[in-house]
C-alpha cells in the first residue's frame, strides 16, 4: 500500500477542520495541533473538540486524540486525523510533514515560517506568499474566496464577518461580561430573537436574530468581555450545522490545490543505485 504524505494542520477550528476532511479523503495522512483548551464556536464541525471527547467524527472522517507525535503519527498513517494539544508547535520537526498549512485564523502570523516543509501555507491575512509562507489561500467571501496566491496576501483583515441571509455583524453572540459560560442551548436549536441561549456571570446572551443556533462555545468556558461565543444562521437549516460550511470548502480546495501546485515544483529524489 502507497504511505500517505502527510500534512502538519496548525488549528483545527471549523475552516481548518474543513482542509482536513479533504485532505484525507484525497489520501493524505493528516495531523492537527490545538490548543489545551481550545475555543471553536462552530464546534459540531471542528476537530478541535477531540481535545475534550477523544474522538470526534465530521462528514464521516474521524478525528482522534493523540497523547504524543509517534502517536499522531500513527492515527493519521491509518486514515484517521490525528489531534495532538502542542501549542508551542514543538511536535513538527519529529513529523516532518511534506506540507504545513496554518489555519489558526490569528488575522497575524503566530511564527510559521518557509523552510517548515516542502510546502508551507497560510489561511488569510497575516501571512505574505514568497515571504514567510509558499502561498496563501483567500479566506474572505467573495469572488477571490479560496483562490491560491503565490506572491502577496490575503484580502486585509475587514473585522466584519461575511454575511450570510442578509446578516453579518447582526449574527454574533458576543459575551456581555468576562466569566463563565453558561449554555443554556445547543447548536442546532431554533431561536428567536431575543431567545436567552445562555449567561456570563448572570448578564444574558440573547440571540440577535431568529435562526438556527449554528456555534456556540462550550458550556462552562472562561470567556473575555466581548468575545465572540456563537452565532445564529438566519437560513434556519439545522443540517447546515453539522456539515462542512461553503467557506471551509472553497477554503479547502484552495489548499489542497496549494499542496499540489508547490510538490510539484519539487523535484523527486533520484532512484537508489
Amino acid at each position: 500500500m502507497t504511505r500517505r504524505a502527510l500534512v502538519l494542520v496548525k488549528g483545527a477550528g471549523d475552516l481548518a477542520t474543513g482542509c482536513a476532511v479533504r485532505l484525507a479523503r484525497c489520501g493524505f495522512a493528516v495531523v492537527m495541533t490545538e490548543l489545551g483548551a481550545p475555543t471553536a464556536v462552530r464546534r459540531t464541525v471542528a476537530f478541535s473538540e477531540a481535545v475534550h471527547e477523544g474522538t470526534v467524527s465530521v462528514e464521516g472522517i474521524r478525528a482522534r486524540l493523540a497523547q504524543s507525535p509517534a502517536a499522531a503519527r500513527r492515527i493519521a498513517r491509518s486514515g484517521d486525523v490525528a489531534v495532538l494539544v502542542d501549542p508551542e508547535d514543538r511536535a513538527r520537526a519529529r513529523l516532518a510533514p511534506v506540507a504545513v498549512v496554518d489555519a489558526r485564523m490569528a488575522k497575524r502570523n503566530l511564527g510559521t515560517e518557509r523552510g517548515e516543509a516542502a510546502a508551507v501555507i497560510g489561511l488569510g491575512p497575516g501571512f505574505t506568499a514568497g515571504l514567510d509562507v509558499d502561498a496563501v489561500i483567500e479566506t474572505n467571501r467573495g469572488h477571490a474566496l479560496g483562490s491560491v496566491i503565490l506572491d502577496g496576501q490575503a484580502e486585509p483583515n475587514t473585522g466584519v464577518p461575511g454575511e450570510i441571509g442578509g446578516y453579518a455583524t447582526e449574527r454574533l453572540l458576543r459575551a456581555p461580561a468576562a466569566g463563565r459560560l453558561r449554555a443554556l442551548r445547543t447548536i442546532g436549536d431554533s431561536v428567536e430573537a431575543g431567545a436567552e441561549v445562555g449567561d456570563v456571570e448572570g448578564q444574558p446572551v440573547t440571540a440577535p436574530i431568529a435562526g438556527v443556533l449554528r456555534g456556540l462555545i462550550r458550556d462552562g468556558s472562561q470567556v473575555r468581555a466581548g468575545q465572540k461565543i456563537g452565532d445564529v444562521d438566519p437560513r434556519a437549516r439545522p443540517e447546515h450545522c453539522f456539515t462542512v460550511s461553503d467557506k471551509a470548502r472553497s477554503v479547502a480546495g484552495g489548499v489542497l490545490e496549494a499542496i499540489l501546485h508547490l510538490r510539484s515544483r519539487v523535484p523527486d529524489p533520484a532512484p537508489r543505485s
